[in-house]
C-alpha cells in the first residue's frame, strides 16, 4: 500500500511541471513549423511593452539546445518541488515565475531581449537546495545535496563576464536565485520540518522528570528549620 502511495505521489507531482515543459514544446514546435520568431513577446527590460516578456518568458526558446537545457531541469526540479513540498510547490511556482522575471525587467539591459526558463530554472534550484538546510529534515538535506550534484555548476551562470560571451541571460539567473532564496526563509516555517524521534522525545521528557524532582528535593539555603529550645539544651550528668 506504502509502494503504490509513492507512485502516486511521485506521478502527481510530475503532473504540472510535465505541463509547463509540453507547453515549452508547444511553442516551439508551432514556431518551427510555421516559421515564426517570437522573440518579440520576449521580456525587454525598462520597457513597458516588454512586462509581457513576464508571462512568455518561460515559453520562448532560441533553438532546440535551449528548449531541451531547460526542459530537463523543468521536470528534475519542479517534481521535486511538488514531491516535497505539496502545500507550498504552487505558491512557490508562480511566484517564482512572475518575481524573477520582473526583477530581471528591472536588472536587465534596456536593449537586450531575454527568452527561456533559466530563471524560473535557478529560483526552483535555489529554493531547493536552501529551503532543505534550513529545515533539518534529513530528506529535503538529501534532496539538496543532489540538487548541488546535479546543477551545482549554476554558479557560473549568474557571473556577467562569462555569460556574456555565451549571450546567457545572467540577470535571469541572478533574479531567479534571489527569488528562490528569499522564498526559502520566507516559507521556511510552513511545509515539512525536521523531523523528532521518540528517543529524542523520551530524552526531553526524562530531563524534565530529573529537573522536576531535583527541585522538590533540594531547598535553598535559608529554609532550613529552627531547632527547638531541647535540641539546643545541654545536659550534663555529674556522676559521683
Amino acid at each position: 500500500m506504502e509502494e503504490k502511495a509513492e507512485k502516486k505521489k511521485f506521478f502527481g507531482s510530475l503532473v504540472i511541471p510535465a505541463c509547463i515543459v509540453a507547453l515549452m514544446w508547444a511553442v516551439m514546435i508551432v514556431e518551427t513549423a510555421l516559421d515564426l520568431n517570437l522573440d518579440c513577446f520576449g521580456l525587454r527590460p525598462h520597457s513597458i511593452q516588454g512586462l509581457v516578456g513576464i508571462l512568455t518568458l518561460p515559453f520562448l526558446h532560441g533553438s532546440w539546445e535551449h528548449l531541451i537545457s531547460n526542459s530537463i531541469p523543468i521536470l528534475v526540479l519542479g517534481t521535486a518541488l511538488y514531491y516535497c513540498y505539496p502545500t507550498l510547490a504552487n505558491r512557490v511556482m508562480l511566484i517564482t515565475w512572475l518575481a524573477s522575471g520582473l526583477l530581471t525587467w528591472c536588472l536587465g539591459n534596456p536593449n537586450s531581449t531575454h527568452i527561456g526558463a533559466s530563471a524560473l530554472v535557478y529560483g526552483l534550484n535555489l529554493f531547493l537546495i536552501v529551503s532543505g538546510f534550513i529545515r533539518g529534515n534529513r530528506m529535503l538535506i538529501v534532496i539538496s545535496l543532489i540538487m548541488v550534484f546535479l546543477y551545482g555548476s549554476f554558479i557560473w551562470g549568474m557571473i556577467p563576464e562569462l555569460a556574456e560571451l555565451q549571450s546567457i541571460s545572467w540577470e535571469g539567473h541572478l533574479s531567479g536565485a534571489i527569488v528562490g532564496v528569499v522564498l526559502a526563509f520566507l516559507l521556511r516555517k510552513e511545509g515539512p520540518q525536521k523531523e523528532i524521534h521518540h528517543w529524542e522525545e523520551e530524552e526531553s521528557e526524562n530531563e524534565n522528570d530529573v529537573s522536576t524532582d531535583t527541585t522538590s528535593e533540594e531547598k535553598p539555603y535559608w529554609d532550613v528549620p529552627t531547632p527547638s529550645n531541647e535540641e539546643l539544651t545541654v545536659q550534663y550528668h555529674i556522676r559521683h
